[in-house]
């Protein structure tokens, strides 16, 4: 313990560089969009509030199977088709992504247009796939 107080004594530099580093990451991860779902927990949310799952992917893996009664806009043109939402602007939406990494980007923009209630699920498709939930192709 004497050894790791003299380190920090002695390389306080690196020490509030390293304190830094991890106060900027946990401001970046805060400012993400919105909070993460599992996949029941987002099943449960759009079945009580009548929302709608968003599928970011890309129209090949959409079209090899996708959430029942989802709606695809892939994440390169959403800005574009951002009209398409605007009759869930009061209902919550999740994002899905293939592996749940894409939503981030998505949401902020879906939150920068005043989208209240935007929700991310986490895992994306493979989770979705991996507990065996239905997909429609």
């Amino acid at each position: 313990m004497a050894l790791f107080l003299e380190f920090l004594t002695q390389q306080w530099i690196l020490v509030a560089a390293l304190l830094a580093v991890i106060i900027m990451l946990v401001l970046h991860e805060a400012r993400k969009s919105g909070p993460s779902l599992s996949p029941q927990q987002a099943i449960n949310l759009i079945n009580a509030q009548q929302g709608v799952f968003l599928d970011l992917r890309d129209a090949a893996d959409y079209k090899q199977g996708h959430i029942v009664d989802a709606l695809h806009i892939p994440a390169g043109k959403l800005t574009d088709r951002m009209a398409e939402l605007e009759k869930y602007r009061g209902k919550p939406i999740v994002l899905v992504c293939k592996m749940g990494q894409q939503s981030g980007a998505a949401g902020k923009q879906l939150k920068a247009q005043k989208f209240e209630q935007v929700y991310k699920m986490s895992g994306g498709m493979m989770e979705w796939s991996n507990l065996q939930l239905p997909t429609v192709s």
